[in-house]
């Protein structure tokens, strides 16, 4: 007599009775159907920026991923603005979106679902319409003539690039450049020690001009956000006060220092026979305080440690 085959559960047996144990391939159905529902209903999605690739085509796409799910956006759908114009040809102009692309990885990515393949389980999107529904919501003006994001309204910001003296960020739908000056009352030497790409921030709107959906420009900052304790500051230093400190930044033969206690200080001449370098640790002799402009003014007595 044949054995009898047994008839193995195709459920995982989990040591909790209720609980269920999900397996990628169940993962991918969910999100799969999230991308169909999304398809239906145009909602905006949100993802990751990981990857730039060069098609066997020629044309350059941006990679998003969605819940561990990979989701193409063509270039053009990037809403990567640049100046083309006769000074700058289509090859050009390719590279420097690859590269404005390469400073925006790992920053989150809006996008709307515009194509999906079953069969391969693909997903082609664009973040330009997502932006435009954004912008649509948040600046064009209500019933009442107002809008969400005006003009000194404090809203969450992502960052989407640091470089050393810029930090670009996106706030609802439109990019926006916030100059270092504009980050923080403190005098910062490079944006990447405070700054990530993948943030979420802070930022005060400072001016919106919002002629149409597709034309829309925001001024923002972030130091007014947070509370300016350099006179307070200042006021614990004092002349012939000797401080340590970090050199922030050097123009001109000025040296550009932020003391330990807070404050932001200037150097015109230093007494060590080394010459001060960005992020070097110093020691500052307090000569002057300059209280029109908030700053201690003084002289770099030593170097105390050189960042080499």
């Amino acid at each position: 007599m044949a054995p009898v085959k047994k008839i193995v559960p195709s459920s995982i047996l989990t040591i909790d009775a209720d609980s269920e144990i999900e397996t990628p391939e169940s993962r991918e159905d969910i999100v799969w159907h999230e991308f169909q529902n999304a398809y239906r209903t145009k909602k905006v999605l949100t993802g990751t920026l990981g990857g730039i690739e060069k098609m066997d085509q020629g044309g350059m796409i941006a990679v998003i991923y969605y819940k561990e799910m990979r989701v193409v956006i063509p270039m053009a759908e990037m809403m990567i603005n640049l100046i083309e114009d006769e000074k700058h040809n289509y090859g050009e102009l390719v590279q420097r979106q690859s590269k404005v692309l390469g400073n925006m990885l790992g920053c989150e990515i809006d996008f709307l679902v515009k194509g999906l393949d079953t069969a391969s389980r693909s997903v082609v999107a664009s973040r330009k319409e997502a932006m435009y529904k954004k912008r649509q919501i948040f600046y064009m003006s209500d019933s009442s003539g107002n809008s969400r994001v005006c003009e000194d309204r404090i809203v969450q910001a992502r960052v989407i690039a640091v470089a050393e003296k810029v930090v670009r960020v996106e706030i609802f739908g439109v990019e926006c450049s916030i100059l270092a000056r504009d980050l923080s009352w403190d005098w910062l030497g490079d944006a990447n020690e405070r700054f990530h790409v993948g943030d979420q921030i802070l930022v005060r709107i400072l001016s919106v001009d919002a002629p149409d959906i597709q034309n829309i420009s925001v001024k923002a900052d972030v130091k007014s956000v947070n509370g300016n304790t350099s006179k307070a500051n200042l006021a614990r230093c004092k002349i012939q006060g000797k401080y340590a400190g970090t050199v922030t930044d050097i123009h001109k033969g000025t040296v550009f220092v932020r003391l330990s206690i807070g404050v932001n200080a200037i150097a015109h001449s230093c007494y060590d026979n080394r010459l001060p370098g960005k992020k070097d640790d110093v020691s500052f002799v307090v000569t002057r305080i300059d209280e029109e402009r908030n700053v201690a003014v003084g002289l770099i007595s030593r170097i105390i440690k050189q960042n080499i």
